[in-house]
């Protein structure tokens, strides 16, 4: 069984935790005020990863990272041994358009880390209006596969995409562990 290490990243009151207990089906801090998240929050969890060739059971390590700057620190231990990073973000903020940016050059870039096993999230607040409209993305951003979500109304097609993403993710591994091992046999 494959094990995914996931990183839930992006600017603060973004959605990051709402979306992290979704897709584990936590039912920690549903509703209520909000409560920003302290360093980083870890979750176990299966999953199903789509289009993963033999189909198995994937174990899922979410890390529900602080969209905190202070914990800047912390960022390089989040990074380690990760195999993807998902940027979320609330489209209905100006400023998160222009943060995400940091967010890829500090987790992605850094990291090399293939469009493949990044994934884009634009999280709807409950109320807001969701739009599938073109964001105004920097283009190394908009290379990147993009899903808008809205929890409240469509709690299943986020699972479904994250399933998909998922997929990728696991299947890049695979590929670059049998790549590794062809390199030890030749």
């Amino acid at each position: 069984m494959f094990k995914a290490k996931i990183l839930f990243i992006g600017p603060s009151e973004s959605g990051k935790t709402v979306l992290a207990n979704v897709l584990s089906d936590t039912t920690e801090n549903v509703g209520g005020e909000y409560r920003p998240t302290e360093g980083v929050r870890i979750l176990e969890f299966e999953s199903q990863p789509e289009g993963s060739g033999d189909n198995k059971t994937c174990e899922v390590e979410l890390w529900d990272c602080s969209g905190d700057f202070k914990f800047e620190s912390c960022w390089p231990a989040f990074m380690k041994d990760s195999c993807g990073v998902v940027i979320i973000f609330n489209p209905d903020v100006p400023t998160h358009l222009k943060e995400i940016e940091t967010w890829y050059s500090m987790f992605i870039s850094s990291q090399g880390l293939l469009d493949n096993q990044c994934l884009l999230i634009a999280h709807h607040k409950p109320g807001s209006e969701v739009e599938d409209k073109r964001l105004p993305l920097a283009s190394h951003l908009s290379r990147l596969p993009l899903i808008h979500s809205n929890v409240e109304e469509e709690p299943e097609d986020v699972r479904q995409s994250f399933c998909r993403y998922l997929g990728n993710v696991v299947n890049t591994m695979s590929e670059s562990r049998e790549r590794e091992e062809m390199s030890i046999i030749t």
